[in-house]
């Protein structure tokens, strides 16, 4: 039976922090998933990780899946990534950083990966419309995302992180090849 609720936890976040060792709360975020009539819902934690802010874990989708989010309440930004070839996580044909607030909607296109990072002072509120439902399965581990290629790069191409009380971006050094970027006007630091 599907089970639509599920959290995500600082321990399975670790996989994909770029520092895996400093402290957090104990959930990242939180999960309700509608399947193919309700929208989803994702509500997410403030604050940050050593100087990451919260985000969640990120996927690829498996197959044609496009999506869109819808947010609710809260600031952050959106982050896509498209992989040159889907056997080598380690090389980016494109990135894409979105920053993001209430009233906005962001489209997922089929094959690019994409995360959300939680920037502001107050629960971060999206829903979405991905397909997640039936025995399958997870609300916390949908069949249809993809969750290997990010933990295997531990996080995308960069890291959301705070610097003098603005997001800001730095490299994750597992990525080989980025192709092109677009930081949205986000500051790259090291």
């Amino acid at each position: 039976m599907f089970e639509p609720f599920a959290s995500r936890t600082h321990e399975r976040m670790q996989e994909v922090l770029m520092a895996p060792d400093a402290p957090g709360p104990a959930v990242h975020y939180y999960m309700i998933r509608g399947g193919s009539k309700k929208r989803n819902i994702t509500v997410m934690e403030t604050g940050t990780i050593g100087s990451e802010y919260i985000k969640t874990y990120g996927h690829y989708h498996i197959g044609n899946l496009d999506e869109t989010y819808w947010f609710v309440q809260g600031e952050g930004v959106v982050v896509q990534q498209k992989l040159i070839n889907a056997d080598d996580p380690s090389c980016v044909e494109e990135f894409k950083a979105t920053i993001v607030k209430p009233g906005d909607s962001v489209y997922m296109p089929p094959g690019h990966g994409h995360l959300i990072v939680n920037t502001g002072k107050e629960w971060m509120v999206m829903t979405d419309d991905s397909p997640v439902e039936g025995t399958q399965d997870s609300a916390s581990m949908p069949g249809h995302a993809d969750y290997e290629a990010v933990k295997k790069m531990r996080g995308f191409a960069y890291y959301v992180v705070e610097r003098d009380g603005v997001p800001a971006l730095v490299a994750n050094p597992l990525y080989k090849e980025i192709r092109k970027t677009d930081f949205g006007g986000i500051k790259l630091v090291s």
